[in-house]
């Protein structure tokens, strides 16, 4: 059996996971200081989700440019999202206006570089390996 897995849809899944988390983890679960445990605010915790979102981005983006369809907005735009959520992890007064347009890039970025991946078999141009 061939198991592929779709890393545009792990990205986006990982995305909206890490706005579910920003935005309604602590209307449920503000009671866990309470018992010792804190992932509310955690910088640790927000930064392992940050790099989580760039593992697989880079992956999966790599893997579309490289494999499919030379194209760079894909790029851009993951990087705009990216770069939201670094700035987000240091000025977290401003979370909410920094959190939803990173979530929103990146599953754009996700989203773009599935449908051209779907649309072009294998693009070939001159810096392919395969």
């Amino acid at each position: 059996m061939n198991f592929k897995i779709n890393w545009d849809a792990l990205g986006i899944t990982a995305s909206i996971a890490c706005a579910i988390h920003c935005a309604l983890l602590p209307l449920f679960l503000s009671s866990l200081p309470l018992f010792g445990v804190n992932i509310i605010h955690n910088i640790w915790f927000e930064a392992g989700m940050v790099l989580l979102a760039f593992i697989v981005g880079v992956y999966s983006l790599y893997h579309g440019y490289k494999g499919h369809h030379h194209k760079m907005l894909p790029t851009i735009l993951f990087s705009l999202g990216m770069l939201s959520l670094v700035v987000k992890l240091f000025f977290a007064h401003h979370e909410n206006w920094l959190l939803i347009p990173a979530v929103g890039f990146i599953v754009a970025a996700h989203f773009l570089n599935y449908r051209l991946c779907r649309g072009h078999n294998h693009a070939h141009a001159d810096d392919c390996d395969h």
